[in-house]
């Protein structure tokens, strides 16, 4: 579990590249309106989340920078005793320290005062203001921050807006050892499931049969899901966000699972594929071979200093040749037909983690490898993968215990 003196370490990290005379808000969001008086899930935003470990709705923090001193304040809803007795109580002012680490607790109905207090003092001279906005900016905690920022700078008109997005962006790269110590958690956890769904697998289940094996080992072990699982049989295998999970599975089809588990909000996000009733075709098993040599080339090519558009283009030749010899292609052009997406991405608090695509690698950074073949007129889809973390000198396969190997496979399904 994470503890306040991470969430202090991360805004102490923020707060050094913060200017001087600088006030910075965040907002930890609310759940969208789903219809009439139903919402959707909450899902706390997760650079507020890094910075305070709170993941409640309806939070703010505030942190004023000035000379060596920076001033922080948290602002909590007051306790409801009639909501209460419907949706639980809200946060406390011991809880929220206890959690981030923040002494100065305030109640959300005050921040407009407070910040005419700040504002108002020469002893702060706030210049500049700090709001995340995130690259995605149509979720509801950046709407917010919009509104919020459009208000305060009709009233402030002097505050120089400035993006703490790229400053938490770079932070969130590396990984701190408690937040790799998460993600391996959230792997062990995605093993079990899909150890469970292997057990279990037989022709004739649907896709969500599969899939609620899963659900039910990240229940048990009080787990989240890092995104919305794809369990895709046979033909679905070649689609590659595909969600629906409600295929009746057949005899000889294989079946693709892109899942991960989730734990303090940190994401596995992991692919397996495996044939439903326990045995590769020989033509599976050729097509897979060539994914998987793929995968471990592209793991073992993994370092620092290695750029991802080369590991991207290493991908694609490795699938080409393969592709070739699998009489697919005459051309090694002709690739993108079966293999249509890059070779992987940051994972962290989200399962597509903060930073581009196109990267050079750096200790500390967690990268997936997910290469695959999506061979549409055979109805077989293989995508293989694996959670890299880059150390000083080379890189650690965070998910290598979760079996990949054609005989491992075939062994642990027959056993």
């Amino acid at each position: 579990m994470l503890t306040k003196n991470f969430f202090t370490q991360n805004r102490r990290e923020l707060y050094e590249n913060l200017q001087d005379n600088s006030m910075a808000i965040f907002f930890s969001g609310k759940a969208p309106h789903k219809s009439n008086d139903a919402y959707y899930m909450f899902e706390v935003d997760r650079n507020f989340y890094y910075l305070t470990g709170i993941a409640r709705e309806d939070i703010i923090l505030v942190a004023i920078k000035y000379g060596d001193v920076v001033e922080e304040y948290l602002f909590i809803e007051k306790f409801d005793p009639i909501l209460a007795k419907w949706v639980g109580a809200k946060i406390s002012a011991d809880e929220a320290k206890s959690i981030s680490g923040i002494e100065n607790i305030m109640y959300v109905e005050n921040i407009k005062s407070k910040l005419v207090q700040i504002l108002g003092s020469g002893a702060y001279n706030v210049e500049n203001v700090y709001f995340d906005y995130s690259r995605y900016a149509w979720d509801y905690s950046d709407k917010m921050s919009s509104a919020f920022s459009t208000e305060l700078l009709s009233k402030y008109p002097y505050l120089i807006k400035k993006n703490a997005s790229k400053i938490l962006t770079k932070l969130r790269t590396i990984k701190k050892p408690e937040e790799v110590k998460c993600m391996k958690k959230a792997i062990d956890i995605t093993k079990e499931g899909i150890e469970s769904m292997m057990i279990h697998a037989k022709p004739g289940m649907a896709e969500c049969e599969f899939e609620a094996h899963f659900d039910f080992v990240l229940k048990c072990k009080g787990a989240g899901h890092a995104f919305d699982t794809i369990a895709a049989s046979g033909i679905n295998g070649t689609i590659l966000h595909y969600v629906a999970n409600n295929k009746i599975t057949e005899d000889n089809d294989l079946i693709l699972f892109d899942l991960g588990a989730s734990a303090d909000n940190y994401c596995a996000d992991i692919t397996r594929t495996f044939p439903v009733n326990g045995t590769f075709t020989e033509r599976q098993k050729d097509v897979y071979n060539v994914v998987l040599h793929c995968n471990k080339e592209i793991i073992r090519h993994m370092k620092p200093g290695v750029s991802t558009v080369n590991l991207n283009k290493l991908a694609k030749d490795l699938l080409a040749q393969g592709c070739k010899e699998l009489d697919l292609i005459d051309n090694l052009e002709d690739v993108s037909k079966y293999y249509y997406h890059s070779i992987g991405h940051p994972l962290g608090l989200d399962t597509h983690d903060v930073g581009d695509r196109n990267i050079i690698l750096q200790p500390g950074m967690v990268y997936t490898c997910e290469p695959g073949l999506y061979v549409e007129e055979e109805a077989i889809g293989i995508r293989i993968e694996d959670d890299i973390l880059i150390t000083e000198d080379g890189n650690i396969n965070l998910s290598e215990h979760i079996i990949k190997e054609i005989d491992d496979i075939e062994a642990f399904m027959n056993k």
